[in-house]
């Protein structure tokens, strides 16, 4: 078990190295060609710290674990929107680009109806992955299309010890050490899964979607602190639809081509209740967004709260808990009915008129 721990601590210190290098070079190389902030924070940022639960994922299916590939994937959404949005908004008021209003949140909650309907039928097919990658191909060009008609600054010049060559291999050390830290992660916490006698979709929708999303939390916080608050949100937007179309399309298609799977099995479990709850985290998102362009405190220890009573209820429902229905209950009859009377009021009176 020992063993176990040291693998698991040297995975996520792999994974959070890598997608610090990967990331730094990346948005660097990306300044150099007058890239705007924000799509900066929805792609290169947002898919760089994203790319731990690509690897995890697709290697969770190609070591005959598809269960945890699904549910990383959506605990990770989960945890981006109510933990690191949450945390970043507690620590400093995030102010929210027009651009998500308008354009981002709408592509969001559409992307997870879209993943939602595909799943209905029990597994995500190649030709459903297929569909998802293309999307997030699409999705990515039109944002960089978009942002370099709009930027009206120069391009910043990358040179001396910043230069292009260094940042480029700053992304490939990146990939190189998210890979093998992902490695590490799936096998000590299937280790744990069978030792502690957890399912493996819950080990996927906690501690290695919280894991694997320590590069989000470290690059929206900085970011947040530093006043970058359009790299902050965009980030966590930008790796929602990253981890729907990107990580469940990639994991479709490993998939499609292991021999005897023909498509990625959706658990049971998260086709009825998570993929439930991340779709409500998205739309939750609106009024909050809305509300004078701005997540303010309250909101974001909001957001907190609920994911911490969302993992709580994963942990009570693995363990068969005693009070896991008065739990339920509560929440459903008056924690998350107060909640969006209190955000409808708050829309209201923020509301100009």
């Amino acid at each position: 078990m020992l063993a176990q721990i040291l693998i698991f601590i040297v995975g996520l210190v792999a994974l959070v190295a890598g997608a610090e290098l990967l990331v730094r070079g990346a948005s660097r190389l990306a300044l150099s060609f007058g890239i705007s902030p924000l799509v900066i924070g929805l792609t290169i940022v947002a898919f760089g710290t994203s790319a731990p639960e690509m690897t995890v994922s697709v290697g969770a299916v190609l070591d005959g674990r598809p269960d945890l590939a699904f549910g990383n994937a959506i605990g990770s959404n989960i945890f981006n929107v109510l933990g690191i949005l949450g945390l970043a908004a507690v620590i400093i008021p995030l102010s929210v680009h027009i651009q998500l209003i308008r354009q981002e949140a709408p592509i969001l909650i559409g992307s997870a109806i879209l993943l939602l309907v595909l799943s209905l039928d029990g597994s995500i097919s190649g030709v459903d992955a297929l569909l998802l990658t293309g999307l997030l191909v699409g999705y990515t060009v039109f944002l960089i299309v978009q942002s370099r008609a709009e930027t009206l600054a120069p391009a910043e010049p990358v040179a001396g010890p910043s230069s292009r060559v260094v940042q480029v291999a700053f992304v490939v050390g990146g990939l190189i050490l998210l890979v093998g830290g992902a490695q590490a992660l799936v096998s000590a916490a299937v280790h744990f899964a069978r030792t502690v006698g957890v399912s493996e979709v819950i080990i996927g929708l906690t501690i290695v979607s919280v894991g694997t999303s320590l590069p989000e939390v470290a690059a929206s916080v900085m970011a947040a602190i530093k006043g970058e608050r359009d790299i902050a949100v965009g980030n966590v937007v930008g790796s929602c639809v990253f981890n729907i179309l990107g990580v469940v399309g990639l994991g479709g298609l490993a998939a499609a081509f292991m021999p005897g799977a023909a498509s990625l099995p959706v658990p049971p479990a998260v086709l009825n209740f998570d993929l439930w709850v991340m779709l409500a985290a998205f739309v939750a998102c609106l009024p909050v967004f809305l509300s004078g362009r701005e997540i303010a405190r309250w909101e974001g220890a909001v957001f907190l709260g609920y994911y911490c009573a969302y993992t709580a209820y994963l942990v009570m429902q693995s363990q068969a808990h005693d009070a896991l229905q008065t739990f339920s209950s509560t929440m459903l009859s008056f924690v998350i009915p107060l909640t969006i009377v209190t955000l409808v009021v708050s829309l209201v009176r923020r509301t100009p008129h």
